[in-house]
């Protein structure tokens, strides 16, 4: 499976995602979609991406200038260009995909949607808000 992710690069939330067999421009602009319904783009949402042909397409950048989404894309190579996103990626890795295994892609789906629902989003410590998570943050 594939899967195409959006982060609030403001809170460290991931705030659209979308999994497919197929890495497609729809995957992406699924992402996308889901990002903008749950934030407000007028609030300044970046969208952070690799420079992979689905986020380089001419769709893409016309349906983030429509929705009011600032894109980011780093250098060919550059390794420290995606932190955040590899950072949210090595953690669903280790924390979740090597340590189960699936019957079929609908319960590897469920797992991951519940994984990033009800722990990543609301519970994750993030550097940038002072190690402090989501849920805290709130409360406050």
């Amino acid at each position: 499976m594939y899967f195409a992710g959006i982060k609030d690069l403001f809170n460290g939330e991931l705030v659209g995602y979308a999994m497919n067999e197929k890495m497609t421009k729809s995957l992406v602009m699924q992402a996308l979609f889901r990002a903008t319904a749950s934030k407000h783009p007028d609030k300044g949402l970046i969208a952070h991406s690799d420079s992979k042909n689905t986020y380089t397409s001419v769709e893409f950048g016309k349906r983030c200038r429509e929705m009011g989404v600032h894109r980011s894309m780093g250098s060919v190579g550059d390794a420290y260009d995606n932190t955040m996103a590899e950072s949210f990626f090595a953690s669903l890795e280790c924390e979740l995909i090597d340590r189960r295994s699936w019957k079929n892609k609908t319960e590897a789906r469920l797992a991951i949607f519940t994984w990033i629902e009800s722990l990543y989003n609301p519970t994750r410590s993030h550097s940038g808000l002072g190690y402090l998570s989501q849920t805290i943050l709130r409360e406050n």
